[in-house]
Order: C-alpha cells, then sequence, then structure tokens
C-alpha cells in the first residue's frame, strides 16, 4: 500500500507524514529531504555546473535508514535557507529528477509506504493507494517555519519567512518539469485549524476506510 502526501512548504507535511506512517506501521519516505542532501552536496562541491558529473562523482547514499554524504548522516544541515534555496533551483534540472524519480520509485514499490513530497501522487506514486494534498494558510505555514527556525537558534523575521515561503510557492508551481499541483484523485486536507494529532487521526480515518481496518 502507498500513501502519497503533497503539498506546499510549511504545510507540515514532513512531520504529520512520519507521525501517519508511524500510527499505521508503515515505511516513511521524505522526497525534500532527498533534494536538499543533493543541494547540500552541490554547495560543498563548489556548485559544480556539469550536474551529470557531479551526480555520478558525489559521494551520496540514500536509504530507508537515512542519507549520507561523506558517510556522515544528514540531518539538521538539510534544513538551512540556503540549503532550501539550492534544492528548489536543483529540482527544476531533468537530470537531478530523473536521478532522484529511480530511487523514489523503488522506495515506494519496496514496501508500504508513506511518502511526501511535490509531486508525489502526480509523478513518482500516480497509483498510490491513497493521495493525500496538505495545505494551511499563508500565515499559519510562516509561523510554523518561524517557530521551527527559533527552535534550531535561527533568527528570520516572520515577514521574511512568510516572504520565503510564498517566493517558493511560485518556483514550484510554475516550472516547467512536475510543478506542485494537487492529484486530480487527491483528498484535500487543510490543517490550518488542527493540531499534528488531529490530522494524522484524520487522514488515518481516510486510509482506515479506504483500505480497511490497518
Amino acid at each position: 500500500m502507498s500513501i502519497a502526501i503533497d503539498g506546499p512548504s510549511g504545510a507540515g507535511k514532513s512531520t504529520i507524514a512520519k507521525a501517519l506512517a508511524k500510527k499505521l506501521k508503515i515505511a516513511y519516505v521524505d522526497t525534500g529531504a532527498m533534494y536538499r542532501a543533493l543541494a547540500y552536496a552541490f554547495i560543498d562541491m563548489g556548485n559544480p555546473q556539469d550536474h551529470h558529473r557531479a551526480l555520478e562523482e558525489m559521494n551520496l547514499k540514500i536509504s530507508p535508514e537515512g542519507i549520507y554524504y561523506k558517510d556522515k548522516l544528514l540531518t539538521d544541515e538539510l534544513r538551512t535557507g540556503q540549503v532550501s534555496k539550492r534544492a528548489s533551483e536543483l529540482s527544476k534540472e531533468p537530470a537531478i529528477r530523473a536521478y532522484l524519480l529511480d530511487y523514489q520509485r523503488k522506495l515506494g514499490s519496496d514496501q508500504d509506504v508513506v511518502m511526501e513530497g511535490r509531486d508525489i501522487g502526480t509523478v513518482v506514486l500516480k497509483d498510490a493507494k491513497v493521495k493525500f494534498f496538505l495545505t494551511a494558510s499563508d500565515q499559519v505555514r510562516a509561523q510554523r517555519r518561524y517557530q521551527q527556525n527559533l527552535e534550531k537558534g535561527i533568527q528570520i523575521p516572520l515577514d521574511q519567512v512568510e516572504k520565503d515561503l510564498k517566493e517558493r510557492d511560485h518556483r514550484d508551481c510554475n516550472r516547467s518539469l512536475a510543478p506542485l499541483k494537487q492529484a486530480e484523485d487527491a483528498i484535500v486536507i487543510d490543517n490550518s485549524n488542527l493540531t499534528l494529532e488531529e490530522t494524522v487521526e484524520k487522514m488515518a480515518a481516510i486510509v482506515e476506510a479506504k483500505n480497511g481496518t490497518l
């Protein structure tokens, strides 16, 4: 069984997908982290112009257990503004998307999985059993990202965070290759006024209704 979760930045996709996967006792795959890992590696390599060669030479390992670069597990390094911006830029490149698409589809076919990103239901897992489009208001998404930054010791004004999110939305929705959009058969979940637990419970109930008791 595969569950696809798409949506814009700050909608809580990663946190919710991880919690939903735990509740359903199936694997969780964060495709956004894959793009951010590539971005981190590209930055570390000096942003080489030859993407094909860079992909061949970079010491990056992607697995269900985590993403490793030069044998180091990448975690908080992937959540900086610089890495997020570079990831958005790289996601427009056909060679980059093709490189990661193979990994993503293999992870989605080898196991029951909750996979989240921006083109899961429309490109990566078109035949997913259940598709969700997770969203929230601009103000709520900005406040969440602002709070996440504070918890990491990152001081960025709230109005700048909201501006950055809107710019990211524009890039993601208007790129020519696999733009962020709601799949026709996706169920929209607006969690602007829902807690994490309420959102997960709502989504789990929908999955159970579609798939029988898990």
